[in-house]
């Protein structure tokens, strides 16, 4: 399993490869968040309006956390995030982030990996990552969430209190 991968990140590293990872089932959708990954980096976790989902898939040893910003209005405005895995799951994460930018939470879960796999041409053994990246999604969205029913619940004690 280790040399699969370790093969699969030479085909994939950026400037050398690309041509033969697409020869080898690859889509130059994937090569290319692969070599240009949008949003990567982490939003501050611990902020009232910054939801983190962390997920894996123990089978294949992806890890992926996604993050979301949600302004005032319910609108997300900001997304990032790191991924431990192959090609295919650094791509669907990437274009996660990009798709989830600008919309609101209830549009943003409506997001469904079939979509994100039929973007980026997955193959059926990698749909995983696609299903990774939609429950990445739904697990930062629902951190958020629990983070505003949270301060709601902080605000009423707060109310009574006084």
């Amino acid at each position: 399993m280790a040399a699969l991968r370790a093969a699969g990140a030479a085909l994939l590293r950026p400037g050398r490869g690309a041509e033969a990872a697409t020869r080898l089932g690859y889509h130059k959708k994937v090569v290319d968040h692969y070599e240009n990954p949008r949003n990567v980096g982490s939003l501050d976790r611990n902020a009232k309006n910054v939801g983190t989902g962390l997920v894996g898939a123990p089978a294949c040893g992806d890890v992926m956390k996604l993050q979301v910003e949600v302004d005032e209005n319910g609108k997300i405005v900001d997304a990032r995030f790191k991924t431990f895995g192959c090609g295919s799951a650094i791509a669907s994460s990437s274009l996660a982030t990009e798709w989830v930018k600008g919309k609101t939470v209830d549009e943003a879960l409506k997001i469904k990996n079939t979509d994100i796999a039929k973007e980026l041409c997955l193959p059926p053994v990698k749909l995983h990552c696609s299903m990774l990246a939609e429950d990445a999604i739904k697990a930062a969205l629902a951190d958020y969430k629990l983070k505003q029913d949270s301060n709601k619940e902080v605000s009423e004690k707060k109310a009574n209190n006084a």
